[in-house]
């Protein structure tokens, strides 16, 4: 089995479409990737994403309450998109 990448290197190649994505859909996407499951998986992985966007290397661009459980009901949702200086740090890590 191949190395995977660290995870905070994985998310920002996921942003890297510069696309918005809702923090619950990349979470679901790293729980595949990297064959985890759980609350406190989700947990982290979200708490790795808040890191990226606090580091200004992402940018939060939308927020909606989670009303039906899609992640964590009753909990606040955020859509991300990638920020310039967030493209230039995947550039530097060799992955752009």
């Amino acid at each position: 089995m191949a190395a995977l990448r660290p995870t905070k290197i994985r998310l920002l190649e996921l942003f890297q479409d510069e696309k918005p994505h809702w923090n619950y859909e990349i979470i679901d996407r790293i729980h595949k990737e990297y064959g985890l499951s759980g609350n406190y998986n989700r947990d982290i992985i979200n708490f790795d994403i808040i890191e990226l966007a606090s580091g200004g290397m992402i940018k939060d661009v939308e927020q909606a309450v989670d009303d039906k459980g899609v992640s964590k009901k009753g909990f606040l949702m955020h859509r991300y998109v990638i920020t310039d200086f967030g493209k230039e740090k995947v550039k530097n890590v060799c992955i752009g």
